[in-house]
């Protein structure tokens, strides 16, 4: 196996993780954002709530930053196509990221008549960010045809990101609040994890339908016997977590760390499923990782950097999360 081989795999790999890892660390901040309430009353809530993700929101997008430069550099080709394709999503999720980060700090430095107004900006631009992330993944999904059908299952897509975002946002509320917060977050995880079940079951019952491709390659005998297993532990994982929801919160917030790691999982699992049904394809029924990647010195040379960089990304993440670790605390700005 030579160095043209191997290379494009290694680094397909780490596009991956980076992918993963900012669907979990960002999706559940974004989720916090989606679940902000409205009303009034609601404002000690909504402190709160922005409090929990204080400390880890920004840096969270950095997962999607080395992701896009992953692709950029190693697989140009495939980036281009790509971009080409979804830049009028990818504008509209920069503009949503934009309204987060403006809305984030003038929250807490606009006049108290102001704040509600700043607070929406945050929700419509998490939402905003949501569906164009949801329906970026429904058109690569469908190899970015025009048709109805693809702008359909795009628009299926972004509804189901928007509710898995919303579940692991609910799961990470559980898990660092308290109280009448916690009890509203119980209930709201529970109602976006069965949309993202149903979700979840659409996508898997459509993308066999119009990619027969995909079909072949997961009832493939006896591959079969295998690959079943992650829906099956998805399903699971679902129902599982559902019955969990229905007894939370517990006596001295017992398990409440637990619907989060669940739905951690389901991430995991969802994404295990995707890479399964593409790989090698880095552009769906359009090209390969081998044919989009850059020359084999190039990514060696990039490989290093990469050995270097991504360890660092993981332990300052880690150390961030364990100096933040507890029940959230009044937000302060400096």
């Amino acid at each position: 196996m030579n160095d043209a081989h191997w290379l494009p795999i290694i680094f397909v790999g780490l596009t991956g993780l980076a992918v993963v890892v900012y669907a979990i660390l960002d999706g559940y901040d974004l989720g916090v954002g989606i679940l902000l309430p409205m009303d009034s009353p609601a404002e000690p809530h909504r402190d709160t709530m922005i409090a929990s993700i204080g400390p880890f929101w920004d840096a969270n997008e950095t997962w999607l930053v080395l992701a896009i430069g992953l692709i950029l550099i190693a697989f140009p080709a495939a980036h281009s196509v790509i971009l080409t394709n979804l830049y009028l999503p990818v504008a509209v999720m920069l503009i949503g990221l934009i309204m987060r980060g403006v809305a984030f700090d003038f929250r807490a430095k606009a006049a108290i008549d102001h704040k509600l107004a700043w607070d929406r900006c945050f929700k419509f631009g998490s939402l905003l960010t949501t569906f164009s992330q949801g329906y970026m993944l429904g058109m690569y999904v469908m190899g970015f045809q025009t048709h109805w059908m693809s702008q359909l299952f795009a628009i299926l897509s972004a509804f189901g990101v928007t509710a898995a975002y919303s579940y692991i946002g609910g799961a990470w509320l559980i898990m660092k609040t308290e109280g009448a917060l916690q009890e509203k977050a119980v209930r709201w995880t529970r109602n976006s994890g069965r949309a993202t079940f149903a979700g979840v079951i659409a996508v898997s019952v459509v993308n066999p339908l119009v990619n027969p491709g995909v079909f072949n390659r997961w009832f493939d005998f006896p591959l079969v016997m295998f690959v079943l297993l992650i829906p099956a532990l998805c399903f699971f994982a679902f129902i599982f977590n559902d019955i969990l929801l229905a007894r939370l919160p517990k006596a001295k917030d017992r398990h409440c760390w637990l619907p989060f790691v669940m739905v951690i999982g389901i991430f995991v699992l969802c994404f295990s499923a995707l890479a399964f049904s593409f790989f090698p394809d880095i552009v769906p029924g359009q090209m390969t990782i081998w044919e989009a990647a850059s020359a084999p010195k190039s990514l060696m040379f990039i490989l290093w950097g990469a050995i270097v960089v991504i360890p660092v990304i993981l332990m300052y993440t880690a150390l961030s999360y364990k100096i933040f670790h507890g029940k959230a605390t009044e937000l302060h700005y400096h």
